[in-house]
């Protein structure tokens, strides 16, 4: 029998998801005089049993992306935004709940951060009000990130942050590494340490019988103790500042079993000033956007299984 006369493999249809993608929603919230900002990206993907719209065409038992688009605007209405992971799980139970042909939800959001806009006196005075509360400028720091993921009895929250830039000018050491015949770079006894965080963690609240964590304070919380870690570590290598700050996380917030950091190593090289008869004293660095070096890890809590994926570029 040739090749061309073989009979042919049957074709099954493989994971398919649909939804749709990052809606951008921004809530106010008006106390009084005094208004919130809660600015989100929401991407809705939705599973379940949909293999007739992928081999016949059938919409029976699809939703329309534009209804899971209209389903986020309305339920910033209904039921406000108290945190992404709380907005998310909300959006998840209903779609799988609702839907009979849905059976798995999962809901990716970024948040973006505002911060007040502090006003002069003067200021305040020439429009007649006593403290200005209705003005912000966009944070900077971080892009907070969350996914929740719901199959109508369990619950995956995977929480995370991004563009997180941070550096240390001293107390990081770099020395004792392997030498080949390719080796040129010189060991580092004092040097500039600095990388742009990402990080992903995952929560051990799985179902509605749990207690759920509070959301926000967990954030600010992971936050502080990653920076902190990364602040107190005399370093000897950035694996070693990694380890430190997923330990920290771990050992002080019960509500997280597992955290994943990928680290980019921005480069820091000391100029050789020699030429222009001057001795650089740890003093002017050329800082090098790439290539880097880029350290990941994931550190848990002992007895826990990994579930966070390896690749962070794929959550």
């Amino acid at each position: 029998m040739t090749a061309h006369s073989r009979p042919a493999r049957p074709v099954i249809l493989g994971q398919n998801q649909y939804g749709k993608a990052e809606n951008r929603v921004v809530k106010i919230t008006r106390d009084g005089d005094t208004h919130h900002i809660k600015d989100l990206n929401v991407s809705v993907a939705l599973s379940g049993d949909l293999e007739e719209v992928h081999l016949s065409g059938s919409n029976a038992h699809c939703l329309p992306t534009d209804t899971t688009k209209n389903t986020v605007y309305a339920f910033a209405k209904e039921h406000g935004i108290e945190s992404a992971e709380q907005f998310g799980i909300h959006l998840a139970r209903h779609f799988v709940t609702s839907q009979e042909p849905i059976h798995r939800a999962r809901i990716r959001i970024e948040e973006y951060s505002w911060e007040r806009i502090a006003t002069s006196d003067a200021g305040s005075r020439f429009i007649g009000a006593d403290e200005v509360q209705h003005s912000f400028v966009r944070k900077g720091q971080e892009t907070r990130l969350t996914e929740i993921t719901y199959d109508g009895e369990q619950w995956q929250v995977i929480s995370g942050l991004k563009d997180l830039v941070v550096m240390n000018s001293t107390n990081s050491e770099f020395w004792g590494y392997i030498k080949d015949k390719y080796t040129t770079l010189k060991e580092a006894y004092d040097r500039i340490l600095a990388t742009e965080v990402s990080s992903r963690w995952r929560f051990n609240w799985t179902d509605d019988e749990q207690r759920m964590p509070n959301w926000e304070r967990s954030y600010e919380q992971v936050k502080k103790h990653m920076l902190q870690a990364f602040a107190e570590t005399y370093s000897l290598s950035l694996q070693q500042t990694l380890y430190q700050m997923g330990s920290r996380v771990i050992n002080n917030r019960s509500e997280i079993d597992e955290i994943r950091f990928s680290l980019p190593n921005k480069h820091h090289f000391l100029v050789d000033l020699e030429p222009f008869g001057l001795k650089n004293d740890n003093e002017v660095y050329y800082a090098a956007d790439r290539p880097y070096g880029l350290i990941e890890a994931t550190v848990l809590r002992d007895g826990v299984e990994p579930r966070i994926p390896v690749d962070l570029t794929n959550l």
